[in-house]
């Protein structure tokens, strides 16, 4: 039973450049895979939301896109997310690859006036030591509430910046039921899950030209439940790389898909993809909206 008193409950977004770790350390918060993860950049697109419940606090995460300089609409919409993650969170966690040697100043730029807590990543890959010249580099940026030296993928330091972000968060009580560990519905995990093993799959443009939607989703009582997804594509020679030779590729894709869902879902499924062609789907206002890119 939770104190009212006492008890913390509030928004933390992730922010920083692609491939810096933001969706490996929500998933290493959380205790559960919920955001997806490849070593391709800009793989999150949408802001994906996981919650972390304890009797004292109820930490509710906002894994963002990395920031990039935008060239498409697609892209244009992914930063306009960043904006809204950060502009609802009650404090930010600004992630910095703890291996570069300059700051990364164009995430800076979306910080705004939230507390920030600045998170070096990766750290397991260099001596301690060997970060002071970047976190005074920030430094010179800006002002941070805390800073914390970590490595998402190995988890250390992860109960410190737990911690630390906790004590950040306003006195409140719950916004969710302690069982919940995000507010997506399955559908959007499953096609996540789909879209990350194409983005491990295949190289180069197609994988960015991708967008996977679950067009049938039927449960049924003492049968595998039914799942058919389209993967969206932006020209016929992406189309005809993403099935492959006689299909195999696709299949390939389908195979390891379909592993990973039914562990998700802890029930067996039967898992359909086929592919369509979208021209310039990513710049094209009406398909954004309808895959959920634009209010």
């Amino acid at each position: 039973m939770t104190d009212p008193t006492t008890h913390r409950c509030g928004y933390a977004a992730l922010l920083g450049r692609p491939n810096v770790g933001k969706s490996t350390l929500v998933n290493q918060l959380i205790g559960q895979k919920v955001s997806i993860v490849t070593r391709k950049p800009q793989t999150t697109r949408t802001r994906v939301l996981g919650i972390l419940s304890d009797p004292g606090f109820q930490l509710i995460l906002l894994d963002t896109p990395g920031v990039i300089k935008p060239n498409y609409g697609l892209q244009r919409s992914m930063m306009r997310t960043v904006t809204a993650a950060v502009r609802d969170a009650d404090v930010v966690l600004f992630l910095a690859d703890a291996t570069f040697d300059t700051p990364d100043t164009l995430s800076l730029e979306y910080l705004g006036d939230k507390p920030v807590i600045l998170v070096l990543n990766k750290m397991d890959r260099i001596p301690q030591e060997q970060a002071l010249p970047l976190v005074e580099a920030y430094q010179g940026h800006r002002e941070f509430v805390d800073i914390v030296p970590v490595s998402a993928l190995k988890g250390h330091n992860i109960d410190t910046l737990l911690k630390v972000i906790t004590k950040h968060l306003p006195l409140s009580p719950p916004m969710y039921p302690e069982e919940m560990i995000s507010e997506h519905p399955e559908r959007f995990f499953v096609a996540e899950i789909v879209r990350e093993k194409i983005f491990e799959r295949y190289r180069q443009e197609v994988p960015y030209a991708t967008q996977v939607n679950i067009v049938d989703y039927t449960e049924r009582e003492g049968e595998k439940d039914v799942i058919e997804a389209e993967i969206v594509v932006e020209r016929d020679s992406q189309k005809g790389i993403l099935i492959g030779k006689g299909g195999k590729a696709l299949k390939a894709v389908g195979m390891a898909a379909r592993v990973d869902i039914e562990e998700f879902l802890q029930r067996p499924v039967f898992l359909r993809l086929f592919v369509k062609v979208r021209d310039d789907w990513r710049n094209k206002d009406t398909f954004l909206k309808s895959y959920g890119y634009r209010d």
